[in-house]
C-alpha cells in the first residue's frame, strides 16, 4: 500500500527535487482539468486515474511543507463536523458559522 512517504520518495527519485512548490499546484490544476474531462465523458477508469494524479501531487505539495495530507484532512474534518452548513442543492454547500 502506497503512503505519502513512498509516493514522495518515488517522485523525488523520478523527477528530482521540487524547486517551486507552486509548480506542483499548477500541475495539479492541469490534472484536475483532465479529471473534469473524464467526468464529462463518464469514463470511470480515467476518473480514478486522474483523481489519483491530483492526490499524488497534493501529497507531494504538502510534503514540501512538512505536512501530512491524511492528518490535515482529519483535522479539517473535525472543524467541518462542528460547523453549521447550508446546502446549495447540488451536492455542495458552504459553512454559515
Amino acid at each position: 500500500m502506497e503512503t505519502q512517504a513512498t509516493i514522495c520518495d518515488w517522485a523525488e527519485e523520478t523527477f528530482g527535487p521540487v524547486k517551486n512548490p507552486n509548480d506542483l499546484l499548477k500541475r495539479a490544476l492541469l490534472e484536475t482539468t483532465e479529471l473534469s474531462e473524464a467526468i464529462e465523458e463518464n469514463n470511470i477508469k480515467e476518473i480514478g486515474k486522474e483523481t489519483a494524479d491530483v492526490v499524488i501531487l497534493l501529497y507531494r505539495l504538502l510534503d514540501q511543507y512538512g505536512l501530512d495530507l491524511n492528518k490535515e484532512i482529519n483535522e479539517k474534518m473535525a472543524i467541518n463536523r462542528v460547523r453549521k452548513w447550508k446546502s446549495k442543492g447540488d451536492g455542495t454547500g458552504s459553512h454559515i458559522i
